[in-house]
């Protein structure tokens, strides 16, 4: 097996617990199927990965508004109470990053489909963001996973080999777009899950 010399990290879902539902049950007073609903039909993870590749959040809230001006007060939600959709660390993860780079082992980058205008926010709220050795920003790109032209843009701004390069991501569909470049995945479902498989790349946490 080709020893891995690169990990590259997804953020949300793995390192940082985000999710609209933190934000959204209190909107809907507890009501999961109206919460659903919404966020399956009006704020919907395509329309928020649309800002992720640089479509700017204010132009995106008005366009859902004059689609759906019933909802007006929860579409200026998303983005206006977006800091509340961030919990806070996935712990465990972070402290398998934290080995990783004290092991001085392997370049540790990160790939992260994230708004540039919301990015900022969690900067302040996550110190671990800054031991990255880089962090490709999809807003900052103005593309995004599991477009092939944002692991590009990772691979050679980095100097890449990405068949000594393993990728973490919650998403499979990041993961197999990842394995078209020639890059390893693991499809992260927990720390613990993430510690095992890295064994097998005889990657071992202390």
């Amino acid at each position: 097996m080709t020893k891995i010399d690169t990990i590259i990290f997804d953020l949300g879902g793995v390192l940082i617990d985000w999710n609209p539902e933190y934000v959204f049950l209190d909107a809907f007073n507890g009501d999961k199927e109206k919460m659903k609903w919404f966020l399956e039909n009006i704020c919907t993870m395509q329309w928020n990965e649309n800002q992720d590749a640089g479509y700017p959040t204010k132009q995106a809230t008005n366009d859902l508004v004059s689609q759906f001006p019933e909802y007006k007060k929860y579409i200026k939600m998303y983005y206006g109470e977006w800091e509340h959709m961030l919990r806070g660390e996935i712990s465990g993860t972070v402290k398998i990053l934290e080995a990783l780079i004290n092991s001085n082992n392997y370049k540790v980058i990160a790939l992260t489909n994230w708004s540039s205008e919301t990015f900022p926010i969690a900067q302040k709220h996550f110190e671990f963001l800054t031991w990255f050795q880089g962090i490709v920003v999809s807003g900052n790109e103005k593309t995004r996973k599991p477009f092939k032209e944002i692991y590009e843009i990772t691979l050679n701004r980095f100097n890449i080999n990405p068949e000594k390069a393993l990728f973490i991501d919650d998403n499979i569909r990041n993961i197999k777009a990842a394995n078209t470049l020639k890059i390893k995945g693991i499809h992260f479902k927990n720390p613990e899950q993430l510690q095992n498989e890295l064994t097998t790349y005889n990657i071992f946490i202390k």
